[in-house]
């Protein structure tokens, strides 16, 4: 009792619609981020009445968005926004060197 699943067995069941729960215990991840991703938008549930739930075609579609590469590209130096701050940097610099 209260031993969970395998994988198998959830699998082979297959329903159409998945409960928040069921969906956090396939993708491995708990139900509160779950949630998180749905107020996000990046999860995409349908409501019956006042239940919501989760189709396993969005799940699937939301992993596969989790696989594809970014498309924003690093600076050739690998970090982001790296000269903007050194350029405060100096500006803030040259301030105090010209009330001095």
């Amino acid at each position: 009792m209260g031993d969970p699943k395998p994988l198998q067995d959830v699998l082979a069941c297959s329903p159409l619609l998945l409960t928040p729960e069921e969906a956090a215990t396939l993708l491995r991840i708990g139900r509160t981020t779950i949630y998180a991703l749905m107020k996000a938008g990046d999860l995409r549930p349908v409501h019956i009445g006042r239940s919501c739930r989760l189709p396993r075609a969005e799940l699937e579609r939301y992993v596969r968005c989790l696989e594809t590469p970014s498309d924003i590209a690093p600076s050739p130096t690998g970090h982001f926004g790296t000269a903007r701050s050194s350029g405060r940097r100096i500006d803030a610099t040259r301030r105090g060197m010209s009330s001095q």
